[in-house]
């Protein structure tokens, strides 16, 4: 390939990057300065900037719903889920990579497969069980649906993380007296830091933006998740479109910074266990 084009294949691959980053950001972009204006401005003109940017709708949210009990509510929830899954999954995952054992890859697989089955299809024995266990509008049964719901995807994550991990360090261990426990915890777990991070990072965004058990499984406000709460803020502000987009902001903020700050962490990650896979 000649230098003219060479040239023009970057410039096109530039183009199409650049027109898939402007269209994925624009309506992000466009909900965050529409909570800075007035209903008038966001009517007469929607892309338009603000002419005078303005905090009242931010705290007009706060005052007239409990949009700080449902953030306090996803964060527990989300925090809790995370934290246990990445507990438990990370000494699976660890027994799945380095053992063999009978069955293993079977076991394996029928927990990864679980990927493919949609959240509408496990609904029902789902229900059903909160309700024989009387978690039912709890808390703590969207901490179980969602430490569960992570399973396959953590197990993904940490097993291969788990596997790049040379044999080396734990023969060695072995050699100088360091039974299973130990081995695990001083040796290999904070060699698997990224991975570790990779997995608590996309199962809390999933569990911060998760809607549909949030909804099945809770009634009261005193339990519900900000995702839920943002759904009936649709009948609160259905014609107030500078506090929706306010409260909208506050959602999706959150697992905006915490993406950005561990992007290339997470991409790393998920490239090595897909080839390590």
């Amino acid at each position: 390939m000649d230098t003219a084009k060479k040239t023009l294949y970057h410039l096109g691959v530039f183009i199409v990057l650049l027109f898939t980053v402007l269209i994925s950001i624009f309506p992000i972009v466009w909900v965050v300065v529409s909570s800075f204006k007035t209903n008038a401005q966001i009517l007469s003109s929607p892309f338009s900037l603000p002419t005078a940017f303005s905090f009242k709708a931010y705290q007009a949210v706060f005052k007239q719903t409990d949009f700080l009990l449902y953030t306090v509510n996803s964060l527990v929830v989300s925090v809790v889920s995370t934290a246990i899954s990445i507990i438990i999954y990370a000494m699976a995952a660890y027994v799945i990579a380095k053992y063999d054992f009978k069955g293993k890859d079977l076991v394996y697989s029928l927990f990864v497969i679980t990927l493919l089955v949609p959240a509408q299809c496990k609904a029902q024995p789902i229900f059903s069980l909160i309700i024989h266990f009387n978690l039912y509008d709890t808390k703590t049964a969207l901490v179980l649906v969602y430490l569960a719901a992570g399973m396959a995807m953590s197990l993904f994550i940490l097993k291969n993380t788990f596997m790049s991990i040379p044999k080396d360090f734990s023969e060695a261990a072995w050699m100088e007296g360091s039974g299973f426990i130990r081995t695990f915890l001083w040796i290999n777990l904070p060699m698997a830091k990224s991975g570790l991070a990779t997995a608590g990072i996309l199962m809390f965004l999933g569990n911060w933006n998760e809607y549909f058990f949030a909804m099945l499984l809770t009634t009261s406000p005193v339990n519900r998740t900000l995702p839920v709460a943002l759904a009936s803020f649709n009948e609160t502000y259905s014609y107030n479109y500078t506090n929706m987009f306010a409260a909208l902001t506050m959602a999706i903020l959150p697992g905006i910074l915490i993406y950005s700050f561990a992007q290339d962490q997470v991409t790393n990650s998920l490239v090595a266990s897909g080839i390590k896979g």
